[in-house]
């Protein structure tokens, strides 16, 4: 080749070469679809842990990856709805933030990946075959939920040694709720506690459940996981301290509403961590060979704030082995 023709094949590449690059097409910003139970100022610091976890990983929301939220507002007939239309999106994972939101993504889809950040019995209700290998499109995070109602109850009973009649309130429209009050009520006869389920369906039932609660005249409450529930703890917190009754609950959220005591999974690290199977499927992982993923950080939350306005004394003991003392 000679100089002139060297010179011409030269300029002819690099005329071409912005041609070439215009003809690429853009590369496609992630979509996330998030499915939660509750209203978005239900989840302050729960978004923002999982954000932080994507942010974590290397993405913005917004500059490289793109989520779509819907919100239910605790109105479970919105789940199928909701879970229909990210699908129709074409999303590329959807984020389910319960168990019962999994189970409608799944049923609405099978091909887009789905991790849920909380699940009670994930085998039991049927969303995965199992701990190890889940299986299909799903996978995700447990609360242990099962395993912490034995704990939880005899933590209240170390900070109540009088109760002896504790009322449960649980949400009998989710799968599991049979399993954590069959839990509950073994370890109740193991500490010679006598319980009283009361359920509760949505917020429209909230004050029926509240009357069952006080006809029963109980020495405490016990409040069981539920994402539902967890939308209404002000309301639940109110009516205890209202009717002086000492109540344990799953999260730490309820004490900041005012609870007493509280003694479960950190629902912020399990947002936080839920980014990471984002990362993995969205660099092509399979669901079903990503395990479920088991709580990794539990909590021991006291208000002794509303310990005092009971008239309540709550153990040296009790207190030292708190991760938060709220006064």
């Amino acid at each position: 080749m000679d100089r002139r023709t060297f010179i011409g094949s030269l300029a002819g590449g690099l005329l071409a070469a912005p041609l070439a690059a215009e003809a690429q097409p853009p590369s496609k910003m992630p979509r996330i679809g998030f499915l939660a139970t509750n209203a978005p100022a239900e989840y302050p610091d729960h978004l923002e842990a999982f954000r932080q976890g994507l942010r974590d990983l290397g993405y913005v929301e917004g500059q490289n990856i793109t989520i779509e939220y819907r919100w239910a507002e605790g109105r479970v007939e919105r789940f199928s709805d909701f879970a229909v239309e990210l699908v129709g999106l074409k999303v590329d994972v959807i984020v389910a933030t319960s168990s019962p939101l999994a189970l409608a993504a799944r049923n609405a889809t099978r091909a887009i990946p789905i991790v849920f950040v909380t699940a009670a019995d994930p085998v039991g209700q049927g969303l995965v075959a199992g701990i190890a290998r889940p299986g299909g499109n799903v996978t995700g995070f447990s609360l242990l939920a099962p395993e912490t109602v034995a704990r939880q109850l005899q933590l209240l009973k170390e900070a109540v040694p009088t109760a002896s009649r504790v009322a449960v309130l649980s949400n009998p429209a989710n799968s599991y709720t049979a399993l954590l009050v069959k839990e509950t009520e073994a370890a109740a006869r193991s500490l010679g506690v006598r319980v009283q389920p009361v359920g509760l369906r949505g917020a429209a039932a909230l004050d029926s459940a509240f009357s069952a609660i006080t006809k029963e005249r109980p020495d405490a409450l016990f409040v069981l996981f539920d994402p539902v529930l967890l939308g209404h703890r002000t309301r639940i917190a109110e009516f205890a301290s209202r009717n002086r009754l000492p109540a344990m609950y799953p999260h730490r959220e309820y004490v900041q509403a005012g609870g007493l005591i509280a003694y479960g999974a950190d629902l912020r690290d399990n947002f936080r961590r839920a980014a990471t199977y984002v990362d993995k499927i969205l660099k092509g992982a399979k669901p079903a060979d990503l395990p479920i993923e088991q709580p990794t950080k539990f909590e021991l939350v006291i208000n002794l704030k509303t310990a005092k306005a009971l008239g309540l004394t709550i153990p040296p003991s009790l207190l030292q082995r708190a991760d938060q003392v709220i006064e």
